[in-house]
């Protein structure tokens, strides 16, 4: 009777566990490496697809939550100096030291070679990338990445273009060629996954508060008026 008891209780304790095992295909801060690519003055002149302060704040969002936790990290620009000027200041609060930078004449990162040493090198078989615009700098390295064996993400509102319909037409080109589309929310909020993970908690919720629109106003509320 014993004996039966005992491997009723391992039969349950082992399908708890497997219920509680999450999806490879989650993003978690050991996984993957991220990758942001030209958002820079001269590209968001003319992107159209979304408002430039909400695509701020989105990639302030993805920058903040790389940094909390510590994700792998690539910043690359094109023509910086010549053409389209410094990355936006969300950035370069992030990611100050703009040596690590990599620079580039080519407008498919993939192709550059010390952009893809960089990538490559951060040796994650996950990549996640947002940029501007979407129909060149992000279709270009996300199929190139895709192409190499690599699982790739795109932060979808942590890019832009000049019309709704080059962004969502890439948005699909992308899709169908395998990339996975996420926010710039979900992302912060699958690299948290659980409130109980106290040493990111007040960071993440600092973050939602600065950058994230009318949840962050909610976080904020409740902190004030119900003491959470």
């Amino acid at each position: 009777m014993k004996k039966t008891i005992l491997f009723i209780a391992i039969g349950f304790l082992s399908i708890v566990g497997f219920a509680q095992k999450p999806s490879p295909e989650l993003l978690d801060p050991s996984n993957h490496a991220l990758v942001m690519i030209d958002h820079e003055g001269q590209m968001a002149f003319a992107t159209n697809s979304i408002s430039m302060e909400v695509l701020r704040n989105n990639v302030a969002l993805v920058v903040g939550a790389s940094k909390i936790f510590n994700i792998p990290t690539v910043i690359t620009t094109v023509a910086e100096e010549s053409f389209s000027g410094p990355v936006f200041p969300e950035i370069l609060e992030a990611y100050p030291d703009k040596s690590t930078y990599i620079d580039r004449t080519t407008m498919n990162t993939w192709e550059d070679v010390n952009a893809h040493k960089a990538i490559t090198g951060k040796g994650k078989k996950k990549l996640v990338m947002g940029g501007l615009w979407t129909s060149v700098c992000i279709v270009g390295p996300v199929l190139s990445a895709i192409s190499e064996g690599y699982d790739v993400y795109v932060i979808t509102d942590a890019s832009g273009d000049i019309s709704n319909e080059a962004h969502e037409q890439s948005i699909t080109r992308m899709v169908q060629a395998g990339a996975k589309p996420i926010t710039s929310l979900q992302y912060l909020l699958e690299l948290q996954r659980d409130w109980a993970r106290q040493e990111t908690y007040k960071p993440v919720n600092d973050l939602v508060v600065k950058y994230g629109g009318a949840y962050g106003i909610g976080v904020q509320y409740a902190r004030e008026m119900l003491k959470h």
